[in-house]
């Protein structure tokens, strides 16, 4: 695992290593957890973001939804798929 330096204040570093210690863990532990989920719903926001974009471009409301989610299971219950 590489070092690196990040700073924190102080309050939110005795947040940090107090959770840590309840948890048997290290600070550094528990703040790669939190930076990992964080970077996960990221790119989840940005996915979303992302889709409603070509959604809206190609004219598909919200409640278009469950009606191309229905047919494109139709289509897709044929054998073999």
């Amino acid at each position: 695992m590489a070092a690196g330096n990040i700073s924190l204040p102080e309050p939110l570093l005795a947040e940090i290593q107090s959770a840590a210690e309840a948890q048997h863990r290290t600070a550094d532990e528990l703040a790669a957890d939190a930076i990992r989920q964080y970077l996960k719903e990221q790119s989840w926001v940005e996915f979303v973001e992302r889709n409603e974009s070509r959604a809206k471009e190609m004219g598909i409301t919200e409640g278009d939804v469950d009606r191309l989610i229905t047919e494109y299971r139709a289509e897709n219950q044929q054998p073999g798929r």
